[in-house]
Order: C-alpha cells, then sequence, then structure tokens
C-alpha cells in the first residue's frame, strides 16, 4: 500500500497529478485545493497518499498535508460518502473550516459542497462530531475575530494560554477551542486568563 509520494511534479490535469519518482509515474487523483498549492511542473513535491483498492482497480488520492488525507478518510465513514464527494467537501472547506463546521454544526458550510444536500449535512455534523481526525484545525477560534490582544489559540496570549489549560485538564483541542471562544464572546475584549478559563469549563460543563 503506497501512503507516500516522493519525487517531482510531471504533470496535472483537472482532478488528478502525476509524481514521477524515480522514472516511474505515480497518478494521484487531488482535491482542487491540493492542485492549487501544487508547485510547478518540474518541481519537488511531496504527497500524502491514501490507497483505495478495489476488486478490479487500485487508486491514488494524493494530498499535500495529513489533516486534508485524514479527513478524506473520515468523510466517507458517513453514509452516502464516497470518495467523489469527500473530494468534493474539501475543494470547499480547508481541513480548519471543515473542523469548525462539524464541531458547530453548520449545515449550512457543509452544504455549500456539490453533492451534499441537507440530509447529507445532517447527517456529517451528527456523526462527525465526536470523530474530528487528531491535529485537524486544532488551532482554529471558532465564533469571529478575537479581540487584538487575545491571539487565536495558535499563537499566544490568553486564548492560546486558556485552551492549553483546558488541553491539559483532559479536554480535546477542539472542544477547548470552541468553549474557550464561547467564553470569551460573552466577558468582552481583553478578558484574564482565569476569567477565560473558568468561563471555558462552564462552557463545557453545559
Amino acid at each position: 500500500m503506497i501512503g507516500k509520494l516522493s519525487g517531482r511534479l510531471d504533470e496535472t490535469g483537472e482532478d488528478w497529478a502525476m509524481v514521477d519518482c524515480g522514472g516511474v509515474g505515480y497518478v494521484a487523483t487531488c482535491s482542487a485545493r491540493t492542485l492549487r498549492r501544487l508547485p510547478a511542473p518540474g518541481e519537488a513535491v511531496a504527497l500524502v497518499v491514501e490507497t483505495v483498492m478495489r476488486e478490479d482497480s487500485i487508486r491514488l488520492f494524493g494530498f499535500l498535508d495529513k489533516a486534508e488525507r485524514d479527513w478524506f478518510r473520515v468523510l466517507q465513514t458517513v453514509q452516502g460518502v464516497g470518495a467523489k464527494v469527500a473530494l468534493a467537501i474539501l475543494d470547499t472547506l480547508a481541513p480548519d473550516e471543515l473542523t469548525r463546521a462539524v464541531t458547530l454544526g453548520d449545515k449550512a458550510a457543509l452544504g455549500r459542497a456539490s453533492g451534499v444536500g441537507p440530509k447529507l449535512a445532517l447527517r456529517l455534523v451528527t456523526e462527525l462530531k465526536d470523530r474530528v481526525p487528531a491535529g485537524a484545525g486544532t488551532g482554529f477560534v471558532a465564533a469571529g475575530p478575537a479581540p487584538s490582544d487575545a491571539k487565536p489559540a495558535g499563537g499566544t496570549g490568553p486564548v492560546a494560554e486558556a485552551v492549553s489549560a483546558l488541553v491539559n485538564l483532559g479536554y480535546k483541542p477542539v472542544e477547548a477551542s470552541v468553549a474557550v471562544t464561547a467564553a470569551l464572546s460573552k466577558l468582552g475584549p481583553a478578558p484574564e486568563l482565569g476569567a477565560l478559563i473558568r468561563g471555558g469549563l462552564k462552557e463545557l460543563a453545559k
């Protein structure tokens, strides 16, 4: 089973890329997001690969980062979501955005993807809420922009420190980020770290 392709980008098509690995060209189906981020033909490239084996075929799906590959896997565990729909969702939403949509139950965001109707969007948020891939979008702040002195969870500042504190208490990064963001919206600008942590714990206790 192929898990990674490292070589030089040979060429790309509408939904695929060919990577030359030591003179052998491997064709991988890619999301539009991955294709947009690929280097120019002839340059070095590395794709994280999901190999899908069927009785009559072997297909490679290539991604530039593990978060997108992991979401590709998880999405297909939902009834009605095959490779085509999973790629359509990843074309529409980056891993961080997908994590946010699933965690917050944002069916409208998921519904923007081709092939995802209201029923499937509901199924996605219902079934995947507790199955967000590890490391997929753990740094997002869920509700609007943070104040200038409260940086997002991926950086430094009271918001990031509060999220880190909740993670250290055993909560998942995504849960901690959502809880701290909810607390931030109620506490207003420039909240103290202690207040953010207490507010986050209250949100998690609901």
